[in-house]
């Protein structure tokens, strides 16, 4: 078989040969030298030209991925770790998608959609934080660690709107989030009835709050229990409105088997604030069904769990009802703690109208700023810590924001007349608006995956009024 010319002839490519040769023979003495560190670089450099070059040609599929992986890189981290920032990929992701979306000038994106107040008060609340550099008392670090989550407000949304932004994007969001939120949870019954992998059980031994009276709080493979109950309990609101949407009764009982397993891992979970988000979610979805026969049902079923959970002791020798009976106990040790680190901070903060910065509590302070007060108290609350970070004048204005959007998302679903966007839209509002509220007890609103599907929800959310007429104009239910 005769060798390929551009392999032989001079002229054309017969350089290549020689060029082979010496680059295996210099990184063969760089292996040797080096160490394995430069093969792994070199083909991570081949991975990372192949993906930007698909994500430029893509820009969709860039958004695709980084949904998939906002998921999944904790496994990465977990399992395999090495010192990679596998999150900083996710940032990489979505940055990568919005720079190529922007560069190709495609006439199918439509930009125009942005110019809207969710976008607005996203670049509001970005400005915000850049000023907060001049309030970070030197702790540049700890600012670059903690500014990344609300960039994702003003990467993800507008990227979105502009080219994410058809019902069968929509249809593939829902697909995806409840897809791989059925793989979290599949993972954490793995987690107690087969056992936990050693990188698993070298988390558990590092991070205490996971074993508790040797009971394992589940964390699938999330950061930690907190994300993982709470993102169980958003998606089981999503599944139970859409299994009771105006659906294919195949797609219904799909959905309703899902929550199952969602309600499953947030009990297992441990996580007692995600109680809250389901609770937030259900009767929000009540509301904005405007049916007052569900209304009435609903919201009989949800004062009977509470009443259960509160009043009785059925089933206490089970471990996660224990658990979650605690979250409704005002005696609750852990909550005086809580109260008493609000003290605290509430004395510090009297001086502070600005707050200590961003990246002045949390995780950020410890790796990057040990020796300040703020450090020393843990915010275990996304709400205190940006009580903590912005002060008093700048938790108003967030908590300004989040209410904006809740109740104008509130006010599209209302006026959508289309009953199965309603319904898809109804899901999103109502998890969305669960998770702001779970967020009071952990830092589920700030972490992925959690914030990515927040984001997403708002960007559908405010399409809704165009996603309506389209269907109105082709007179096609939105029933799929």
């Amino acid at each position: 078989m005769p060798q390929p010319t551009f392999l032989t002839q001079p002229g054309k490519a017969g350089f290549l040969w020689p060029a082979m040769l010496v680059t295996a023979i210099l990184t063969g003495w760089a292996t040797a030298s080096l160490g394995v560190f430069v093969p792994g670089a070199l083909l991570a450099l081949v991975i990372v030209a192949i993906a930007t070059a698909v994500i430029y040609n893509r820009p969709k599929l860039g958004i695709i991925t980084f949904i998939t992986f906002c998921f999944t890189h904790s496994i990465f981290g977990r399992e395999i770790g090495g010192g990679i920032p596998y999150q900083n990929l996710c940032f990489a992701l979505i940055g990568l998608s919005l720079v190529a979306a922007l560069l190709k000038r495609d006439p199918r994106y439509e930009w125009a959609n942005t110019k809207t107040d969710l976008c607005y008060l996203g670049y509001a609340w970005m400005a915000i934080n850049l000023l907060q550099l001049l309030n970070s008392g030197g702790n540049f670090m700890g600012w670059l660690a903690d500014v990344k989550y609300p960039l994702l407000w003003v990467m993800i949304i507008p990227l979105s709107l502009a080219m994410f932004n058809k019902k069968k994007d929509l249809d593939l969001f829902l697909i995806l989030i409840i897809c791989l939120s059925l793989f979290a949870a599949f993972w954490g019954i793995k987690q107690v009835k087969i056992g936990l992998t050693p990188a698993e059980r070298s988390f558990v031994v590092s991070s205490p709050t996971h074993l508790i009276f040797g009971k394992l709080r589940v964390f699938s493979f999330y950061s930690d229990a907190g994300q993982f109950g709470a993102s169980m309990a958003h998606l089981c609101v999503i599944s139970i409105v859409l299994a009771l949407g105006p659906f294919k009764k195949w797609k219904r009982i799909l959905c309703a088997i899902a929550s199952l397993f969602f309600l499953h891992g947030m009990f297992t979970s441990g996580t007692r604030g995600a109680l809250f988000a389901l609770v937030t979610g259900a009767f929000l979805f009540l509301v904005l069904t405007k049916n007052f026969r569900v209304i009435i049902l609903g919201g009989a079923v949800a004062l009977t769990g509470l009443f259960f959970l509160k009043y009785t002791y059925i089933a206490h020798d089970v471990y996660e009802i224990r658990r979650m009976r605690t979250a409704l106990n005002p005696d609750d040790p852990s909550l005086h703690v809580r109260l008493l680190n609000q003290a605290k901070l509430a004395e510090y903060l009297k001086d502070y109208p600005f707050g200590g910065g961003v990246g002045s509590i949390g995780y950020a302070a410890k790796e990057y700023d040990r020796s300040s007060f703020l450090a020393s108290i843990p915010p275990d609350s996304f709400w205190v810590k940006v009580w903590a970070m912005y002060g008093i004048t700048g938790l108003v204005i967030w908590f300004g924001l989040m209410m904006y959007i809740i109740g104008k998302c509130c006010g599209i679903v209302w006026n959508i007349h289309d009953r199965g966007l309603k319904y898809k839209l109804i899901a999103l509002t109502a998890g969305s608006a669960g998770i702001f509220l779970c967020s009071y007890g952990n830092e589920v609103i700030n972490f992925m995956p959690s914030s990515v599907i927040v984001y997403f929800s708002w960007a559908f959310v405010f399409l809704g009024p165009k996603l309506d007429k389209q269907n109105k104009l082709q007179n096609l239910p939105d029933h799929a």
